[in-house]
């Protein structure tokens, strides 16, 4: 993959552009991401192009230490949030929150 693109699935592109998601939740294959690297976001089932986005932080995270306050990062509920995490990653325990915002 692209080292300044991200993809998200097409449920979470409303949010993104609304400025309602600032976080994403990955695995240590995408943790590589830095501070005030722009990104070219993309949905993840078609590959279209939908903002840029400027990365404001990477911290590791243990799922056990996610809480309501990334939930509502994510416009999620934290229940919500915990399954689809474990939906997308079901043998990982150690991630990283990568805040972001847009930018034109």
């Amino acid at each position: 993959m692209d080292s300044n693109k991200i993809t998200f699935f097409t449920r979470f592109e409303q949010d993104i552009l609304a400025g309602r998601k600032t976080i994403t939740i990955r695995d240590k294959s995408e943790s590589s991401f830095q501070p005030n690297q722009i990104l070219a976001v993309y949905t993840n089932e078609t590959d279209r192009f939908f903002a840029n986005i400027k990365v404001l932080s990477v911290t590791p995270i243990h799922f056990e230490a996610l809480s309501e306050a990334h939930a509502q990062q994510e416009n999620m509920t934290l229940p919500e949030l915990r399954q689809v995490i474990k939906e997308i990653y079901p043998q990982e325990d150690c991630f990283w929150v990568i805040a972001f915002e847009l930018v034109d």
